[in-house]
């Protein structure tokens, strides 16, 4: 019972909570697609993803509270629960169905996919909860992701009024990236005024979005600048000093611009070998978290304390991991008709086994240090099946690989999800057993959201294109085509992995990752992201970090938003004008 004053009047509330209620899922299913889209169309351009949770929950309270009257943090928490269930979608399919358009096979069946994913989705959270307990429970892992989304809810007021913050900056960044976008002005050629040698490249790319992702990595993206830094204003200057840059001749030819031809034969190989490189020794570097994460499963066995009344009753996981396996196994058969039921068994299998083990992994590696390896265990993932599959021919390789990767690279983000969302619920005081049913529930509609919006934007922009970088799937497709022996610049991808593997080695979570990035994305996008950086290290410098938190940050997710939900409406909109042949 809780009492209440309320204009004098005493408001009397009886029984618990609201919690998993019809409301909490329906407002997290429409703030999942949002944040899906926003986040996923962001992830195409500057490779790497965002969290969603703290997000939804700032959209939630504006709802939930600030429209609707609802003042139930845990409502709200299943609320942001739901939402960041769907979002899960967009980095796991971000990550790799991108190289298949990039490869240049698009014929593949995109329904087969969508349920590849949501088959992931579901063995993902099943083969996770069982270790709920011990990581969060007993472990006390810190999961910095969940306790930010926490402190969210327990201030009521302060969640109203990100709220609205979030929605001022949504308004600005839509309107700016819309005019920027009908007066043909999303490039700035800074340099060319002031002087600059062309080689350094000094053209800024016109997005708030880009600023406001750089505004919340902070101190973070430090590494990611460097990269672009590195490449334009300390490599190209003795490039030219040596007088190793082409000759106008040569660019007049290949129709390219100095710092174009440097970036597609230099810097882009030598960083998508620096992602590859980086990632794997990520990898190397989280043995001895993987061997926390095994004792953990082993102590939780022992104790008998994995599961309880607190969680999802054993028999249903069972029954979703057999279910979730077999679809894979299916899916894996049918993808192409050279796909036979041996090859396609020992796919689903080794595809099952690898969601389980990079599951905990992520899970333990994200719980301590707030940094998940997820691109490098994807890659391992779709080497491993590459292999299985290599005797099927190029084209059917790549297809079934990339589809049951694609459902592991899924099952690991919601696997990581679903913990700082369960660590999140710890601090709130919220049911582990109705956050799980809630992140289930979820779990069908990333799929299908990200899915459409892969197509609309491949066939308004062309992914792998500039507009659409997607640098995560040119990874993959590169390390596709190395596998299966096609061109590529080998000595280059050798250089940067060996340089990105030194990065990371150095401790620094993601080094040779952000660095690599950094080398492989258009410099006008690095240039306007340490804006976003900068301004970042001042507010907090100047006005605290407090202040960052509060109203810097809902405004920064607000240009992430607004910015991508008008460059998807104008996808949209080129792709209705081509059909009505305007």
């Amino acid at each position: 019972m809780v009492n209440k004053e309320s204009g004098g009047e005493r408001i009397i509330r009886t029984g618990s909570y609201p919690e998993l209620t019809l409301t909490a899922v329906l407002v997290g299913y429409g703030l999942g697609i949002l944040i899906a889209l926003s986040i996923g169309y962001a992830s195409l351009k500057l490779g790497f993803s965002i969290e969603g949770s703290e997000l939804a929950a700032i959209l939630g309270f504006g709802i939930l509270r600030g429209l609707m009257g609802r003042s139930s943090i845990i409502e709200n928490n299943i609320n942001q629960t739901v939402a960041s269930s769907v979002n899960g979608a967009s980095a796991g399919m971000m990550f790799t169905v991108p190289a298949l358009f990039i490869l240049g096979e698009t014929n593949f069946n995109a329904i087969l996919m969508v349920f590849a994913c949501i088959a992931g989705g579901i063995l993902g959270i099943a083969f996770i909860i069982p270790l709920r307990k011990q990581m969060i429970d007993y472990e006390r892992l810190t999961y910095p992701g969940g306790v930010a989304v926490a402190t969210i809810l327990k201030s009521p007021g302060a969640g109203v009024r990100k709220a609205l913050l979030l929605l001022s900056g949504m308004a600005v960044s839509g309107i700016i990236y819309f005019v920027s976008v009908a007066v043909d002005f999303e490039y700035w050629n800074l340099g060319k005024y002031i002087g600059m040698p062309d080689y350094m490249n000094g053209i800024w790319y016109i997005s708030l979005m880009t600023i406001g992702v750089g505004f919340i990595a902070g101190k973070g993206g430090f590494s990611f600048v460097i990269g672009g830094f590195v490449c334009y204003w300390i490599l190209a200057p003795v490039l030219a000093a040596y007088d190793l840059l082409p000759a106008p001749q040569t660019l007049a030819t290949l129709e390219q611009t100095t710092p174009e031809y440097m970036r597609l034969n230099l810097f882009r190989p030598v960083g998508i070998g620096m992602l590859i490189g980086g990632a794997l020794a990520g990898i190397v570097l989280a043995l001895p978290l993987i061997i926390s994460a095994v004792r953990s499963m082993q102590t939780a066995a022992k104790l008998k304390t994995a599961l309880s009344k607190d969680e999802m009753p054993i028999r249903l996981l069972y029954i979703g991991i057999a279910g979730a396996t077999l679809l894979l196994f299916v899916i894996a058969v049918l993808s192409v008709k050279e796909m036979g039921i041996i090859r396609g068994g020992l796919m689903a299998l080794l595809g099952t086994g690898w969601i389980w083990v990079a599951g905990v992994i992520l899970s333990e590696c994200i719980g301590r240090t707030n940094w998940s390896p997820l691109s490098g265990m994807t890659l391992i993932a779709v080497t491993i099946l590459i292999v299985i599959s290599s005797g099927l021919g190029d084209r059917a390789a790549i297809i079934s690989s990339v589809m049951v990767g694609a459902a592991a690279c899924v099952a690991m983000a919601q696997a990581t999800d679903l913990m700082l969302d369960l660590k999140t619920g710890y601090l709130v005081g919220a049911s582990p057993k109705k956050q799980q049913i809630g992140q289930f529930l979820a779990t069908w509609l990333g799929p299908i959201v990200v899915m459409a919006l892969i197509f609309v934007l491949h066939k308004a922009y062309g992914l792998g294109s500039e507009r659409l970088p997607a640098p995560q799937g040119q990874a993959l497709a590169s390390m596709i085509k190395g596998i299966l022996g096609g061109e590529v610049p080998l000595q280059k991808y050798i250089a940067g992995a060996g340089l990105g593997a030194l990065l990371s080695a150095s401790g620094i979570g993601g080094l040779g990752i952000l660095v690599g990035l950094g080398f492989y994305l258009p410099f006008s996008i690095v240039l306007t992201y340490s804006i976003g950086m900068l301004l970042r290290l001042l507010v907090d410098w100047k006005k605290g970090h407090r202040f960052s938190e509060e109203v810097g940050i809902p405004v920064a997710a607000g240009l992430i938003v607004g910015e991508a939900l008008v460059g998807v409406g104008f996808a949209l909109y080129y792709i209705f004008a081509g059909a009505m042949g305007k």
